[in-house]
């Protein structure tokens, strides 16, 4: 008799995108981002000389709410480079002697929402361009995690992070501008949406930071 686990098909995790001249769009490429936090920081521009020599693109914020706080933003489509490249910088150099901040740290992916006119520009080059646009320093990082009725409404713009942070969080959320106040009103915003009062069960912690330089 033959293993009826055998015939079990392996799911498809291919991204999958609208029709780009006449045919569907899939891709296996996507874009990996990380946050990390530090306190104790007292030279930032040590802390960009360094992660600049690193092949990974980063950004450095400095943290609103920690004078000696700074937020390390890496992103790569090959999530080894966090191990393999990113993991090393941060146990060297000006890291040495700064106390991580694990509360604020994320991990998440761009996913598709399945009609994505290019495809690749959504899930990698839109995303890259957004975090390093040198005209929107301010940026609000933050994680939520959803109840199961939010299923039912429309996806909004997130990165996925189902199984990739310890706190069980589903998605998280980055807003980028040229200044702070509009991005705390869009969050007000939500607040007074159906997703956020009846169908996301946390929010936070937020990362709130001004953006001290970017490399790529």
């Amino acid at each position: 008799m033959s293993d009826g686990r055998s015939r079990i098909e392996p799911p498809d995790i291919s991204e999958k995108g609208g029709l780009k001249d006449g045919r569907p769009q899939r891709s296996d490429e996507r874009l990996f981002v990380q946050l990390l936090a530090f306190g104790g920081c007292h030279d930032p521009r040590a802390v960009v000389n360094h992660l600049a020599r690193a092949p990974i693109g980063t950004v450095v914020y400095e943290d609103l709410h920690d004078p000696l706080g700074i937020g390390v933003l890496a992103f790569a489509t090959d999530e080894s480079a966090f191990m393999d490249v990113l993991r090393p910088q941060l146990k060297a150099g000006p890291f040495a002697s700064m106390a991580q901040k694990p509360e604020y740290t994320m991990f998440g992916r761009t996913y598709s929402l399945g009609y994505e006119p290019d495809l690749r520009e959504a899930l990698t080059e839109w995303p890259r361009r957004t975090v390093l646009n040198p005209d929107w320093p301010w940026a609000i990082w933050y994680p939520l995690r959803r109840s199961g009725a939010f299923t039912q409404l429309p996806a909004d713009v997130r990165l996925a992070c189902h199984g990739l942070g310890r706190e069980d969080n589903d998605f998280v959320i980055g807003l980028i501008g040229k200044e702070l106040f509009p991005l705390s009103a869009v969050i007000q915003a939500m607040r007074r949406t159906q997703q956020t009062s009846l169908y996301l069960d946390r929010l936070g912690p937020f990362f709130i930071g001004r953006r001290i330089a970017a490399a790529l």
